[in-house]
C-alpha cells in the first residue's frame, strides 16, 4: 500500500509539472510568422515639411535641386553676386565670419552663408544654360532673437536662365508658385524693391489667407502679406559666372531669381507666434504635427 500511495503521489507531482511547463511554453510561445511589433516613427518637422512642400511646387514646374556648402567664401556669398566690398547691402546681412580678415582676398575669407543664393553662382560656373533650379538649404545670420527673428533659418531660392526670359515669365512662374502652395484663390501684387543681384527687383505680396484680403490683425487691415523678394539677374552676375561658363554672355541670356523665408510661410501655414518654438524642442508643441 505504501508504494501504491507513493506511485499515486509521484504520478500526481508528475501530471501537476507536466501541465504548468505546457502552461508556461504556451504562454511564451512566439508566433514567427506574425508581423513584427510596430514601433512608432518620428515624422518631418514642420520647417522641413513646409520646405519639401515649396520645393514640390517647383520641381512640378521642371526644376531640379541644388545644393552647396554652409561654410561659404566671401566671393560666392557676396563679391559674386554684385556685393563689391563696402557695400551698403553687405550691412542689411549681420554675417558670421569664420576665418580671414578683410584685407586678404575674398576667397580666402570664410563665412557662414547669409542665403542660399551662392549656389546660383556655383550652380552656373558648372552647367551651361537653360538652367531651372530651386535651391533649399539653412543659413545663418547674426541676428538678435526674437518673435520673427532667429540667428539660423532656412530659404528656398530659384533661379531660371534661358534665352529671351522676361519679367513676365517670373510674374507667372510665382503666381502659380504661390497658387499652389495656398489655393487658387490667393491673388499676387509685385512692388519696386532692390537687391544687389537682381535688376530690376521686386518684393512680393499675397492676398490674405486668414481673411480673404479683406483686412484682419495679421495682414495689419492691408489686405496683403508680404511674403518673397525677386528680380531679374542681374547682367553683372552673369559676368562673374561667364569667367568659368563663358555661355552666360550677358547679351545673349537672361533670367531671373527669387528667395522666400521657410520659416515665415510654416509660421502662417501652421498659426505659430514665434519663430523660436520651431527650434525650443518642446515635445508639447511637436506633437501637433504627429
Amino acid at each position: 500500500m505504501k508504494a501504491r500511495a507513493e506511485a499515486a503521489i509521484e504520478d500526481a507531482h508528475n501530471k501537476i509539472h507536466a501541465s504548468s511547463a505546457d502552461a508556461l511554453l504556451a504562454a511564451e510561445r512566439l508566433d514567427i510568422t506574425l508581423p513584427g511589433i510596430q514601433r512608432p516613427i518620428g515624422v518631418k518637422h514642420p520647417v522641413l515639411r513646409v520646405m519639401d512642400e515649396i520645393v514640390a511646387v517647383f520641381k512640378a514646374m521642371g526644376y531640379s535641386v541644388g545644393e552647396g556648402p554652409e561654410v561659404e567664401t566671401d566671393y560666392y556669398n557676396f563679391e559674386s553676386l554684385n556685393f563689391p566690398p563696402n557695400h551698403p547691402a553687405r550691412d542689411t546681412q549681420d554675417t558670421l565670419l569664420i576665418a580671414g580678415q578683410e584685407h586678404k582676398p575674398s576667397r580666402d575669407r570664410l563665412l557662414l552663408r547669409t542665403h542660399t543664393s551662392p549656389v546660383q553662382i556655383r550652380t552656373m560656373e558648372k552647367q551651361p544654360p537653360p538652367l531651372r533650379i530651386v535651391i533649399p538649404g539653412k543659413v545663418h545670420r547674426n541676428d538678435a532673437t526674437d518673435a520673427t527673428h532667429s540667428p539660423i533659418f532656412h530659404q528656398v531660392e530659384g533661379l531660371c536662365v534661358d534665352t529671351n526670359i522676361t519679367f513676365s515669365d517670373l510674374k507667372g512662374t510665382l503666381d502659380h508658385g504661390m497658387k499652389a502652395l495656398f489655393g487658387s484663390a490667393v491673388k499676387t501684387r509685385f512692388f519696386p524693391s532692390f537687391f544687389p543681384f537682381t535688376e530690376p527687383s521686386a518684393d512680393v505680396q499675397i492676398s490674405c489667407i486668414f481673411c480673404g484680403g479683406k483686412g484682419c490683425r495679421k495682414c495689419k487691415n492691408s489686405g496683403w502679406i508680404e511674403l518673397l523678394g525677386c528680380g531679374m539677374v542681374d547682367p553683372a552676375v552673369f559676368a562673374f559666372a561667364a569667367e568659368k561658363q563663358p555661355a552666360y554672355d550677358p547679351k545673349k541670356i537672361s533670367g531671373f531669381a527669387f528667395g522666400m523665408g521657410v520659416e515665415r510661410i510654416a509660421m502662417m501655414k501652421y498659426g505659430v507666434s514665434e519663430i523660436g518654438q520651431f527650434y525650443a524642442g518642446d515635445m508639447r508643441f511637436l506633437d501637433q504635427f504627429v
